[in-house]
């Protein structure tokens, strides 16, 4: 079948190849990457909710908060937005990149520190900052002024001379190569870049170009910083189409299949300023099927996306997320492996972090993740376990940090957290349980009722005589079955009378108590 979706598109018949999907609609754009049939990323965006985390602004400095060490930036969203003293301090370089120090015979500038931070931006002032992190929740935007704005194979860094090169090249050879190329780049006195690690095996000219381009769109920046007025967008971050081509279209994508024209003739527009030859990569997808289903993505997505997630081993994990912490449970289910338990052991812990590593890029979780392993008595499992989590982390585009298996067999690990998790940006909560997920027994909820039927009747036991209940039915049953002795019991003890109505519509950890007589509140859950 996969062959015959490559002849139809024109592809190259190889195997192997990751493809890159694109669903354009309306409402939202989505994009996936599929490697070897299986679904390895996948990223939406919405009209309505666009992702601002690295858009540039210039705003005004509302207020500064010293106990924090902040101060509040208006940059014309709903909210003002967060900027702690220590991003308001030109660049250092991310752990992720290696220093490159470039032979320009030139000092670098006095180092700014968090003290002199409200003298430089007062009240009033005007600044010009970049979404660091998307509003979350109640939470407005996370902002910095360590400008970055990436291309295709450089970032270009306006306020900071440094200049690295991404860690993830690991090739000495190929390290050495690039730092060349970084020194005999035109950088203009003041800015850095950084080699992205999509720039590994580029020729020169390919940089060149990529740096021009961002020298264009800084200058575009900077005078739209003199003309207009606070608060106002300078630099919008490209849409999904735009940066899944960027961050995705590499040599280890076979090609782009895309379902709206418009979108894939603005790719290719796009692709051809840096490479010419990857333009042919990008095709339109034109069938009466659609294209997520096409390529088994939709029952991908469905099955990526449940609290419980299976192994091919038989194991399974178990993710619960919450605003601050991703938990997640491995259990070994139905692999109940041979008489070498061990082994069975590392080979469900060895997919469980295959399957973490997958699942934070396609649900988008960040912050701190703890997963509880099952136990491993050898000191080389756990160690395997970990590197190939290490390894696995690689490809991830968010910074990640994991630690090693702790001596209660947790692996904690962070993860960048730019904006919402898909949970979070496309579920609601349950509005009947509340999110929690679970509801009170029918059991719980009679010895409640209970209670509250001896604090009414105690109460009231001189001046009314019958009382109504409305329940839900499910409570009612347990009422009528197995309760009904002890609502007699109460009866008798303050000589009233209960009447109970149904209501579907009431959930089922609700209750009303009344007076028969005129229908007057007297409790009500």
């Amino acid at each position: 079948m996969i062959e015959k979706v490559k002849k139809l598109l024109g592809l190259s018949p190889k195997t192997g190849g990751a493809r890159l999907i694109i669903n354009a609609e309306k409402l939202e754009k989505r994009a996936a990457v599929i490697e070897d049939g299986q679904l390895e990323e996948y990223n939406v965006e919405r009209v309505s909710e666009r992702n601002i985390a690295g858009s540039i602004y210039k705003g005004r400095v509302k207020n500064i908060e010293q106990g924090l060490k902040a101060m509040f930036v208006d940059i014309g969203l709903e909210k003002n937005a967060f900027l702690h003293f220590w991003d308001a301090i030109p660049a250092a370089l991310d752990s992720g990149i290696e220093e490159v120090r470039r032979n320009t015979g030139k000092k670098l500038p006095k180092k700014i520190t968090a003290k002199d931070i409200p003298s430089i931006y007062p009240p009033g002032s005007d600044i010009m900052v970049q979404v660091s992190k998307g509003p979350i929740g109640t939470k407005g935007p996370r902002i910095t002024t360590n400008l970055s704005m990436a291309g295709r194979y450089l970032v270009l860094m306006p306020f900071s001379p440094q200049c690295g090169i991404s860690r993830k090249i690991d090739d000495p050879k190929e390290r050495e190569r690039l730092r060349k190329i970084l020194n005999e780049l035109e950088i203009p006195d003041g800015m850095g870049v950084i080699i992205r690690t999509v720039g590994a095996g580029q020729r020169p000219r390919f940089f060149v170009r990529d740096l021009h381009l961002l020298l264009e769109q800084w200058n575009a920046i900077e005078k739209g910083m003199a003309e207009q007025r606070a608060p106002a967008q300078l630099f919008e971050e490209p849409d999904l189409v735009e940066r899944t081509v960027r961050d995705f279209l590499t040599e280890d994508v076979e090609s782009v299949i895309c379902d709206d024209l418009p979108s894939v003739e603005r790719m290719q527009a796009l692709v051809a300023q840096i490479s010419p030859r990857s333009k042919k990569r990008i095709q339109f997808y034109n069938e009466e099927q659609h294209i997520f289903d096409k390529f088994g993505v939709n029952k991908q997505i469905e099955k990526a996306f449940h609290r419980q997630v299976w192994l091919p081993c038989g194991g399974y994990i178990v993710i619960d997320e919450t605003e601050a912490l991703i938990a997640i449970d491995v259990n070994s289910g139905r692999n109940k492996g041979g008489k070498d338990i061990e082994k069975t052991i590392l080979q469900t812990n060895l997919e469980a972090v295959d399957e973490i590593a997958r699942q934070m890029r396609l649900r988008n979780i960040g912050g701190l993740i703890v997963a509880d392993l099952i136990d491993m008595k050898l000191r080389k499992d756990q160690q395997a376990v970990y590197q190939r989590m290490r390894q696995r982390l690689k490809r991830d585009k968010s910074r990640t940090h994991v630690l090693p298996i702790s001596q209660f067999g947790l692996m904690e690990m962070t993860r960048q957290r730019a904006g919402e998790s898909m949970r979070m940006s496309q579920f609601d909560p349950c509005p009947y349980c509340e999110g929690r997920g679970i509801l009170k027994n029918t059991m719980t909820m009679s010895v409640e009722l209970q209670r509250a039927l001896h604090g009414v009747m105690r109460k009231h036991i001189d001046t009314i005589h019958e009382i109504r209940v409305i329940v839900n039915p499910d409570l009612l049953e347990r009422l009528r079955t197995e309760d009904e002795e002890l609502l007699i019991d109460i009866e008798r003890r303050y000589g009233g009378r209960l009447l109970f109505k149904p209501d579907p519509t009431m959930h089922r950890e609700k209750f009303i108590i009344t007076n028969a007589a005129d229908g007057t509140e007297l409790f009500k859950v």
